[in-house]
């Protein structure tokens, strides 16, 4: 929840920068909704992709104040964030729920990056995987299409908090979703990108992008500058 149209002139600079063709890296910025569409346009051209935060589960109907994969689409976003941690402990949201809103996604042409990761009382006793690998299989809608699919993993503990697991830490999380991934699709699965999202920082994102299994990271509060989102873009 940050981001006024004032946000406008940091978009434009991510997007000069695109135009140069210096950053090789697949870029893809998740603005509140209320400045998806100011951001489509003002990326127009560009290589640079918009899409939400979150969607609804249903395409319309008698559910004030939310909105649909539908309406994001409508807008020209590509990708739609479903699962987020914060949705889930802020919200309640379950795998069940988010499973809903990853098809809803699905339902209006978009791709899902579907959220997981474990709390710190979950790594500390030890289940970070289990609960990662369950959020994968619960997450995921049943006749999900894998070319639309991105997952990220977020430790929660991680975000926002300035911490990052150790670099055997991602790289034991990665290859378990990976493995929870071919499980279910098979070959298909190793195209499938896995990002990595809890405190990516220009400091730090070298090194976790070339984790195994790390193709790419979902950026928190770096992402609301464009020289620390470029920065990280870069390292990509």
């Amino acid at each position: 929840m940050n981001g006024l149209s004032s946000s406008l002139e940091e978009l434009r600079r991510m997007v000069d920068e695109t135009k140069r063709g210096a950053i090789k890296a697949d870029l893809l910025i998740c603005p509140p909704a209320t400045l998806i569409q100011s951001f489509v346009k003002a990326s127009a051209g560009s290589a640079l992709l918009i899409g939400a935060q979150d969607c609804h589960v249903n395409s319309s109907g008698a559910h004030t104040g939310n909105i649909s994969a539908e309406m994001i689409a409508d807008l020209g976003a590509t990708h739609i964030i479903v699962g987020h941690s914060e949705r889930r402990t802020d919200h309640a949201e379950s795998d069940e729920l988010v499973r809903a809103k990853a098809k809803a996604v699905a339902r209006a042409g978009l791709a899902a990056i579907i959220c997981v990761g474990e709390t710190e009382a979950e790594r500390d006793a030890g289940r970070a995987l289990d609960v990662v690998t369950t959020q994968i299989e619960g997450s995921i809608p049943e006749d999900a299409d894998a070319t639309r699919l991105v997952i990220a993993y977020e430790p929660v503990w991680a975000i926002g908090t300035g911490r990052t697991p150790s670099i055997d830490d991602v790289r034991q999380v990665h290859a378990a979703i990976r493995a929870a991934l071919v499980t279910r699709f098979g070959d298909a699965a190793h195209a499938i990108r896995i990002l990595y999202g809890g405190s990516v920082k220009p400091s730090n994102a070298a090194e976790l992008l070339h984790v195994d299994n790390v193709d790419g990271a979902l950026v928190g509060g770096a992402s609301l500058k464009a020289d620390d989102f470029l920065a990280i873009a870069e390292a990509a």
